[in-house]
Parts: structure tokens; sequence; C-alpha cells
């Protein structure tokens, strides 16, 4: 397993959007448009690569609100490594760059579904059930510094 930040419209990028495509978008009949590849271009890429096959295996984003503040985003882990861990570790490493960019807060809108897995891990729902890309989602929070 080895996590790693990969730059926007590299090679690893394209791995990247393929994951995200196929974990998170198409499975609601969506695709991305460049307006929404455009967001990326100057967040935090993250990603892990399996051990064996070297492939992209779990991503997310980390976005910068503002110097205290990043919103994660875009979190999937491939359906053939589901349940094994690499949720969890993509969630660690998405905090560890978090606290060394100095954010003490981290925002995140998950789906109804996830909800519980960020739960596990001290994340807070603020405020009501709402509607994103035609599913149920909520905002959460977690304080990296207490």
């Amino acid at each position: 397993m080895h996590p790693q930040i990969i730059k926007y419209r590299s090679p690893e990028y394209e791995e990247m959007l393929a994951l995200r495509t196929k974990i998170l978008r198409e499975p609601l009949g969506l695709t991305f448009t460049q307006e929404d590849l455009e967001k990326d271009k100057d967040d935090f890429l993250l990603v892990i690569r399996s051990s064996g096959t070297q492939s992209i295996v779990a991503c997310c984003i980390l976005t910068p609100l503002d110097k205290k503040t990043g919103k994660l985003r875009q979190m999937a882990v491939n359906d053939t490594v589901q349940k094994s861990g690499l949720g969890t570790a993509m969630l660690a490493f998405a905090e560890y760059v978090a606290t060394k960019e100095g954010f003490e807060k981290i925002t995140l809108h998950a789906r109804k579904v996830a909800v519980g897995f960020y739960e596990k891990y001290n994340y807070k729902i603020i405020g009501d059930e709402f509607e994103e890309v035609g599913i149920p989602h909520y905002e959460m929070e977690k304080y990296l510094i207490e």
C-alpha cells in the first residue's frame, strides 16, 4: 500500500479519474464535466496504490477552503477491495496531509450510506440531510486539533 499526492492532469490523475468515475459517477448515471475537473487543479490529489499491481485502488481530494479548513471530497475505493481497510487508510492519509498543511478542521459531504463510516472516525453531522448528485447527503466535520 503506497499513499501519495499526485499532480493534476498527470497519468496518475487520469487513473484516479477513472476510479472516481467507476465508483462515484457511473452507478448514478453521471459523468464528470470539464467544469467539475477544473475544480481539482489547485487541490491535494491523494491516492493509494496497491502493493502488488501498483494500480490506484483508493483516492480522495482535499480542497483548501481557507487556511484552517480543508474539504474532503471524491473519496473512492475500488469495489474489488472495499471492506479491506483501504477507506480507513485513505482517510488517515488525508487527515495526515491536512494536519501537515496546517488545517485544523476537515469538512465533507457524506453520502447517507457512508455516514456510519465517517462517524467511526469522529466526524460529526452538522445540519440536515440534503440532496447532491441526486442522492441524500449530510455535511460532516472533524476538528483535527482538539
